[in-house]
């Protein structure tokens, strides 16, 4: 298991197989006024690769959005609404098909409120993982080895994740309501960009 760390974009010649885990930091949870600032992958075969975007960058990354916008290969998220739309709003892609464990969790764990990565990684993989980095700075000249070991740990399982909540949507009878929730994902996404980002746009308030 290595954790493989790129500048802009991924390298010539790079192979992912079969779906892709995906997940993002940023400066903040405002796309279009917190900059994006990298981009973890990881395909479960027990290697996570960062692609870190400098201040200036220009977010061509050719080869990281080919993989992302891949229409054939299915994207894995924890909180895809988030990560989908800072990519729309940075690299100019719909990352999709995807599949959001957040989502998933909230369909089939309604015994509890606990619906965070930390929390699913420990019950259903059986795993610890550390929140400490998640408000640092990731827009820093500096990644810290601990910065890297978090972004990776936040790839790393969604894979088995999506596993075992798979099992519990079959259980429940609730696959075909999740992947209708994960085929809106992308439009709530570009909800958020477009200024209702609190609002529910279907409700009858008056």
């Amino acid at each position: 298991m290595s954790i493989h760390f790129h500048e802009e974009d991924l390298p010539e010649g790079l192979a992912f197989h079969g779906d892709i885990a995906v997940d993002t930091e940023a400066m903040g949870l405002m796309p279009g006024r917190d900059r994006l600032c990298l981009v973890q992958l990881s395909d479960g075969k027990g290697d996570e690769h960062l692609v870190r975007f400098g201040p200036d960058s220009d977010y061509s990354a050719p080869r990281l959005k080919a993989l992302l916008s891949d229409p054939e290969r299915l994207k894995l998220y924890h909180f895809a609404r988030f990560d989908v739309a800072i990519m729309a709003e940075y690299l100019q892609i719909i990352a999709a098909p995807l599949y959001c464990t957040r989502t998933a969790s909230r369909l089939v764990r309604t015994y509890t409120d606990r619906h965070g990565l930390k929390d699913l990684v420990k019950e259903l993989v059986g795993h610890e993982i550390s929140k400490q980095q998640q408000t640092s700075d990731w827009g820093a000249t500096d990644i810290s080895d601990a910065q890297r070991e978090y972004a990776a740990s936040d790839v790393r399982f969604l894979h088995a994740l999506k596993a075992k909540l798979d099992e519990r949507l079959e259980r429940e009878n609730r696959v075909e309501l999740a992947q209708g929730c994960f085929d809106f994902l992308p439009h709530r996404a570009l909800l958020d960009i477009a200024g209702w980002p609190d609002q529910d746009i279907f409700a009858h308030d008056g």
